[in-house]
């Protein structure tokens, strides 16, 4: 009983505003190259609109935009690439963008989104499974969906053969919110 009551003050601090605080948040993705894995980052994107009402998720708002050129593995050559027409195809395509149209609770502080994700020219839908939590005097909102790159033509070209880099991408994010109530 204490976990539920807890969880409901939790989303209940989720009606206030909602603060992003930059550092803390984050967007990984992981890929694995002759079946070792690679993480990567972005480090540009803004979450254009987050507002969350617990009682009525279905009227959340959640909108993000990704800065592509800002993908990066930490080596030089590989992060020369992902900007590449075969990869990202920054110079025709810089931004990904996903904007939630249903929000749905489908436990304590876990919730499925779906929503129109763009990507590379391509918008398709998306459905990704989201976890609010607090610690301290701040909240989190995370989760993860994964993406096949071939239907994406990420990785086109010599980079199609998926035994090479693997079709299946995972992404994580994390966003780190205050102004929220402690519970």
């Amino acid at each position: 009983m204490k976990t539920l009551f807890a969880t409901a003050l939790l989303l209940a601090s989720w009606a206030q505003a909602q603060t992003l605080q930059p550092q803390g948040a984050e967007i990984v993705f992981v890929s694995k190259q002759m079946g070792v894995p690679v993480e990567g980052r972005f480090k540009s994107f803004k979450l254009d609109r987050f507002s969350f009402d617990p009682k009525k998720p279905e009227a959340a708002q959640m909108a993000l935009t990704v800065q592509m050129k800002s993908a990066g593995v930490g080596t030089p050559e590989v992060d020369a690439e992902l900007v590449k027409p075969e990869w990202f195809d920054v110079a025709r395509h810089p931004e990904a963008r996903f904007v939630a149209s249903q929000v749905k609770a489908v436990g304590a502080g876990r919730y499925e989104v779906q929503g129109q994700f763009s990507l590379k020219g391509q918008t398709r839908p998306l459905a990704l499974q989201l976890a609010l939590t607090q610690a301290g005097g701040s909240s989190t909102a995370s989760g993860s969906f994964t993406l096949k790159r071939s239907e994406w033509q990420i990785g086109s070209g010599e980079w199609a053969d998926t035994s090479i880099v693997a079709n299946e991408v995972l992404v994580r994010f994390k966003f780190p919110f205050s102004g929220m109530a402690p519970l």
